[in-house]
């Protein structure tokens, strides 16, 4: 981290967990143990459903809420699909784009992110825009290749100051849900690599100034050490942020 430059910033992905009831609890108790921790923005990006619930709930506290998807299409025939003033309405700040899940389950593709992600941008969202290798691109010796051809599709037409409302999240999709995490040096290594992209595609200034979390299994046991490294921003955390005595963990190894 490097806090004197850019932005550290915890954000939760609750994926398809917790109804509404449940978000409310979830919510305050994250709120309550994370209270007047200022090292770090703390996110939690929730359910559709959950949307309106968790910012009642986080009104007020220093906890904000994310989206974790979101339609380019303003409104249309896109049954199932949610627009950016839906997410706004309801009380999003921040949305997720691009997560493996969805580019491995519901044919996202570099395309529809950036799609995306210009449609959010331009409706006053932040963004958290995944990407990230799978485990027979790291064995083949080409991460580097496919983080950095990500990196250049997805924010391909962004200017440097619509830059400045996305976070990159660095996820090895290997990494994800399975319980095995890169090495702290692992994601210094490419998290270093998606900044130099972004220096060649803006500036150093602009690379200087982005926030690059990893996600992938990071949790409350190895939160410290992956956070100690220089470009390693924050966290994307999965699982852990469903605990909020977990989460807040992870909040508090932001801190140093």
């Amino acid at each position: 981290m490097k806090k004197e430059l850019r932005k550290v910033v915890i954000a939760g992905n609750w994926k398809m967990n917790m109804t509404p009831s449940q978000a409310k609890e979830a919510v305050k108790a994250t709120a309550e143990l994370t209270a007047g921790k200022n090292g770090c923005d703390v996110v939690l990006c929730v359910p559709f459903v959950d949307i309106a619930v968790a910012a009642e709930a986080a009104c007020g506290t220093n906890v904000k809420i994310g989206a974790q998807n979101v339609h380019f299409e303003e409104k249309g025939a896109f049954t199932g699909e949610v627009s950016t003033s839906m997410l706004k309405e309801a009380g999003a700040e921040y949305v997720i784009i691009g997560h493996s899940e969805r580019r491995q389950y519901f044919g996202e593709t570099d395309e529809t992110v950036n799609k995306r992600t210009k449609a959010a941008l331009a409706a006053g969202l932040k963004v958290i825009l995944c990407l990230g290798e799978v485990l027979e691109e790291r064995q083949a010796g080409i991460t580097a290749e496919i983080v950095s051809m990500q990196t250049k599709l997805d924010l391909a037409g962004i200017s440097a100051e619509d830059l400045k409302n996305i976070i990159i999240a660095y996820e090895p999709v290997w990494a994800i849900g399975t319980g095995l995490t890169a090495t702290p040096d692992q994601a210094e290594e490419v998290c270093a690599i998606i900044r130099n992209v972004v220096a060649g595609l803006y500036d150093t200034a602009a690379a200087e100034g982005l926030t690059i979390q990893y996600g992938g299994s990071m949790n409350d046991a190895n939160a410290a050490e992956l956070l100690s490294k220089v470009n390693v921003d924050g966290g994307l955390i999965g699982g852990a942020s469903l605990v909020p005595e977990k989460f807040a963990k992870i909040v508090d190894a932001a801190q140093a």
